[in-house]
């Protein structure tokens, strides 16, 4: 079983991270009572691999001093649970920016203390936290999808690196750009089968216009580059935090040359182990 606590200073990011943990499969559980952490790991040690990934969030709203915390993770060492700790923090001045902008309450603000006051009294609480944790994630400089690239990194199993959707449309530029494409590739300057009465009337799908299409030097020139292209870009993606990637391949009408591209791309696609559909738009359009 996986077992992650998840601590940190408030408006570091806690809630993002236990969120991204959350879409990676993880079972989370937000502010449970330290006294009853090891109960619970029990429960799920004994759950026959249903929660075999749990993420449980504790902070300053349990409390402003952390020996039971400590003491529950004294007691998952002796039942044989394995634990790791990731503590999540931030610069000050970011984190009063944060809170100015959501106008949000501190959970230590009363009295009418200042902001930085109470922030520097929960880093101080927490600090002996901080010290015991094996995973640190300063969020001051991250963006949500650079938040959640770290998250993957620090606590994907793998499957999730390749989790991001492709679709690859193909379409033709007459009739209009897929308004939701990402990436737009034109392959009008490829051999047109139109212009042969015998593949007019056929499309990208039918053996004899492929044939024709990568017969052609620079068409099989043009996807080895677009190949290249993809192993490259689609990693880069995945650590961006992109979940869907949408392609499109365009040709004059949308019926032979882009359909045909389409098809091999997404085909690459999926042999990188990415999932990948592909989406015809303009094939049978007269």
């Amino acid at each position: 079983m996986e077992f992650v606590i998840v601590s940190g200073l408030s408006g570091a990011g806690k809630s993002k991270t236990a969120s991204f943990l959350e879409d990676m499969g993880f079972y989370v559980v937000d502010n449970m009572p330290a006294a009853l952490i090891p109960r619970f790991a029990e429960l799920c040690m004994a759950g026959k691999g249903k929660y075999d990934r749990v993420a449980l969030v504790t902070d300053i709203r349990g409390g402003q001093t952390f020996d039971g915390l400590f003491e529950a993770q004294q007691e998952l060492t002796q039942i044989g649970c394995a634990y790791k700790t990731l503590f999540v923090e931030a610069e000050t001045e970011v984190i009063i920016k944060r809170y100015k902008e959501t106008r949000r309450m501190h959970p230590l603000a009363k009295n009418g203390r200042s902001l930085e006051e109470v922030v520097q009294q929960e880093r101080a609480a927490l600090a002996p936290v901080r010290q015991r944790a094996e995973y640190i994630i300063n969020t001051s400089a991250l963006s949500t999808a650079k938040l959640r690239g770290e998250v993957l990194r620090l606590f994907g199993d793998g499957k999730e690196a390749h989790a991001m959707g492709v679709n690859v449309i193909s379409f033709g530029f007459k009739y209009g750009i897929p308004i939701e494409a990402d990436l737009v590739f034109d392959v009008r300057f490829l051999p047109n089968p139109y212009y042969l009465a015998e593949l007019r009337r056929q499309t990208g799908l039918d053996e004899p216009v492929r044939s024709f299409v990568f017969n052609y030097q620079q068409t099989r020139d043009f996807m080895t580059h677009l190949e290249n292209l993809m192993s490259f870009l689609l990693p880069q993606y995945v650590a961006e935090g992109k979940t869907a990637l949408v392609i499109a391949v365009g040709c004059t009408g949308g019926q032979h040359r882009s359909v045909a591209i389409t098809r091999a791309l997404a085909e690459f696609v999926r042999q990188r182990g990415y999932q990948a559909s592909e989406n015809h738009r303009d094939m049978t359009r007269a």
